[in-house]
């Protein structure tokens, strides 16, 4: 927190008409025209889109264990940014986010860096192996306060673990986020099982192998009466069995990854790893399914799945190369490109699927919350009326594994305000 007084003058806070916005100890102060800065450091944001502070459910900082793609301080300098004052930690580092110990060391290190606040979230199942629950209380009670819980890149196939983790999570309002994976329909499935697979002869990945998994959850978690999270939503029968589960009163919730809201199955013909992801890219049918869930709804947010890689884990056959892509730092111009230009979603809509959505499934206090008098002034500033060429090597991340290299974006953050104080400003880092 800064206790150096800020007055954002002339931001069109969610989309809406021009308005002052006075930050005083942290917090908002003041919101309304013609505001008397009475002493304030004074930001000219005329024109600038002002947006409750992002809030990323789904990232991967891989600290510790895999320091050479990515930190707990480079990546939430990337999160900064893209506009993010929180993100949620995935769990599969080396050693795995499946203690307490663990929790609280990313936790810890992410209070140190302070570019966003940096939430652990603990591994289902000890060491991801799907075989034996993880410290999930002891998670829940560290200072970590984990509440969400997932062995995202590896899915807990087992449903009896599936359900007892279920139950477990209950006593303390957690949620279980399940990658939605069928391992033995996935086996040495390398793109979209479809007409690319099959002109490149590659391994296909059903989208049956998603959507089976999600549909056993979904009626799992209305059985047990808890919450259920659904990652990186790919396929357009995905989207139809949440709308059929949410139809039903089941308390499931859902993400899409930008890539997926954009990115289609046909950009692998050149065979560029760059594009080989989990889940994979897929056709035209499924973006626009997607895109249309995300409007209505039936998705509840855009979570980035930021999956840094090291250059030589990607820049190799498509076989042998990692899985994932760079997200935070593109995360909104692509929401921009697929969602707001389309006429689909209001910026108000983008601060619901990016900011509030996310920060209530995680259960985070103090993020995804309206910019208005006395809330915490997490606050960031976008102007949505440029455009970039996205270079990967100017990306703060410190891997350039991004599909969006050479694509020309809308869009670009200015700055970045975490309880006040600012992390980016005028688009550099603080």
């Amino acid at each position: 927190m800064t206790d150096t007084a800020r007055l954002i003058r002339g931001a069109r806070i969610n989309g809406g008409e021009p308005a002052d916005i006075l930050i005083r100890g942290g917090v908002v102060a003041a919101v309304g025209t013609g505001l008397d800065p009475g002493g304030a450091e004074v930001h000219d944001a005329a024109g600038l889109i002002a947006l409750p502070g992002l809030v990323d459910l789904h990232t991967h900082l891989r600290e510790p264990g895999r320091e050479d793609a990515e930190t707990v301080a480079s990546g939430s300098r990337a999160a900064a940014a893209g506009g993010y004052t929180a993100v949620h930690a995935m769990a599969n580092t080396d050693p795995v986010a499946d203690t307490a110990g663990v929790v609280e060391q990313v936790w810890r290190l992410g209070r140190e860096a302070g570019h966003c606040d940096v939430q652990p979230v603990g591994a289902v199942t000890r060491g991801l192996a799907g075989v034996q629950l993880a410290e999930l209380g002891a998670m829940a009670d560290s200072a970590a306060r984990v509440r969400v819980f997932s062995d995202d890149g590896m899915c807990v196939s087992d449903p009896l673990l599936m359900r007892r983790a279920l139950e477990y999570v209950k006593a303390f309002g957690g949620v279980v986020a399940q990658h939605a994976q069928d391992p033995r329909l996935t086996e040495g499935a390398q793109l979209n099982e479809g007409a690319v697979s099959d002109r490149l002869g590659l391994a296909g990945w059903p989208a049956v192998a998603e959507e089976a998994v999600i549909a056993r959850d979904c009626l799992l978690t209305e059985h047990v009466g808890s919450r259920l999270h659904v990652c990186h939503v790919s396929t357009k029968g995905s989207v139809q069995i949440l709308r059929w589960a949410k139809s039903r009163g089941c308390d499931v919730t859902a993400e899409v990854t930008p890539h997926h809201l954009l990115l289609t199955d046909d950009l692998a013909e050149g065979y560029d790893p760059i594009y080989k992801v989990n889940p994979p890219l897929r056709t035209a049918e499924d973006v626009r399914a997607l895109r249309e869930g995300l409007a209505d709804g039936t998705i509840d947010c855009v979570a980035t799945d930021h999956a840094p890689h090291p250059i030589e884990a990607k820049e190799t056959e498509w076989a042998t190369a990692a899985m994932g892509m760079t997200g935070l730092e593109t995360a909104l111009s692509v929401v921009q490109h697929t969602m707001v230009d389309t006429g689909l979603l209001d910026w108000a809509q983008v601060a619901d699927r990016m900011s509030a959505a996310p920060a209530r499934i995680g259960r985070l206090a103090g993020h995804g919350r309206p910019i208005a008098p006395g809330e915490p002034a997490n606050v960031t500033l976008y102007d949505a009326d440029t455009a970039r060429d996205v270079d990967p090597a100017a990306m703060v991340s410190k891997s350039t594994n991004t599909p969006y290299r050479g694509m020309r974006l809308p869009g670009r953050v200015v700055a970045t305000f975490l309880r006040g104080a600012p992390t980016v400003l005028e688009g550099k880092i603080q």
